[in-house]
């Protein structure tokens, strides 16, 4: 356990826009779209997580790193952030189970960072004037910086998956009497596959790329369209494979980015939100039950509400009550259906874990 070395550090936003702070992590450069993050615990998991690659993340909690890090709680195998904004950034933790600091861990996985801004400020600029890029350094000089900042692409148009995606097809699950279920990972997170296991399903998970006739050779029971990160938009080769999913009518779940794509393959469009929605506390209607649920959130990207009000395909199953975006659909004349939030959390509330029950109960329904 230790502080980190107060090492001077600046952020500068794409606007120009510049905060001053110190150095937490691994002192060097980093930059990519800055985006904030509302949940109050759950740091290392949100850091892991694929989604976030390409992105700054600001915690709007105010203190990070008071409970150290675990090697249980990632969502992939390593930080997958490209830099991490916090108010107050504490080098020593009080849990008797973390094996180490988050000091030690940002710089075990060479994450950059920067603490002693005021991130409320910062958010409050991002609400107003959108998500942009950014750029974090403890080595640059301001002139310097700018010319780095403008090497960094934009979001819209950015194709990720294939950078997050496994190189290689592996199995999770016994080979039992269960389900086999067929992962397209496009950025997956843990969490996902322990919840399909715990529910008696075999995982085979494939890369982003795989042809459809690739998994079917496997023979499963259903298919699984996972988050991931960058804009569904260019995503044409999943978007085509989800396609022949649905032309053969086999069982399809998606989250998130899979959500994205689903609503791509049957002809509806998505688009680049404001500033998007990433947090633990977002409130999402079922229009089926009339329920409310608290959801854990993470996208920049988002289905096109009218196009899928006016879709003869399919229709809105989820909103989501803050800002009546696409939270949930599902198609008419197939067995298929996707949320655009996070049922597994990781970190989150457990509101929406039914979701994976409905899954199973479409594959015994068309098994």
């Amino acid at each position: 356990m230790k502080y980190p070395t107060r090492k001077k550090a600046t952020l500068l936003l794409q606007d120009g826009t510049i905060f001053e702070g110190f150095s937490i992590g691994k002192e060097g450069t980093s930059g990519g779209e800055i985006c904030f993050n509302t949940g109050m615990t759950g740091y290392q998991e949100i850091y892991t997580d694929p989604s976030y690659f390409g992105q700054i993340i600001v915690n709007t909690t105010s203190h990070i790193g008071n409970y150290g890090a675990l090697d249980t709680e990632v969502e992939s195998d390593a930080p997958t952030i490209n830099g991490l904004v916090v108010n107050e950034f504490s080098g020593i933790y009080s849990r008797t189970s973390a094996t180490e600091g988050l000091q030690e861990f940002l710089e075990k996985h060479n994450t950059v960072g920067i603490a002693g801004v005021d991130t409320r400020k910062i958010v409050r600029h991002i609400r107003t004037k959108g998500a942009m890029n950014a750029i974090i350094s403890s080595e640059l000089e301001d002139k310097e910086l700018q010319a780095e900042l403008d090497k960094i692409p934009s979001m819209e148009s950015l194709e990720l998956s294939t950078k997050v995606t496994t190189k290689e097809i592996y199995d999770l699950g016994e080979d039992n009497d269960g389900y086999k279920v067929a992962v397209l990972d496009l950025g997956i997170k843990k969490s996902i596959l322990k919840n399909l296991i715990e529910r008696n399903c075999q995982c085979r998970v494939f890369p982003a790329k795989t042809s459809f006739a690739e998994m079917e050779k496997w023979n499963p029971d259903g298919y699984f369209i996972s988050n991931g990160p960058g804009d569904p938009a260019v995503m044409d080769y999943a978007a085509n494979t989800v396609k022949e999913i649905l032309d053969k009518d086999k069982p399809l779940f998606g989250i998130c980015m899979g959500s994205q794509i689903l609503a791509l393959a049957v002809g509806i469009p998505t688009y680049k939100m404001h500033h998007g929605h990433r947090g633990l506390n977002h409130p999402v209607k079922n229009l089926n039950s009339g329920f409310s649920e608290v959801t854990s959130q993470n996208h920049g990207f988002a289905v096109e509400m009218e196009a899928l009000k006016n879709s003869e395909v399919a229709e809105l199953t989820h909103i989501d009550l803050n800002h009546n975006t696409v939270e949930g659909l599902r198609l008419k004349n197939k067995p298929a259906f996707a949320v655009q939030y996070h049922p597994e959390s990781s970190p989150g509330p457990n509101d929406s874990k039914y979701l994976f029950d409905d899954f199973i109960q479409l594959i015994k329904d068309n098994k």
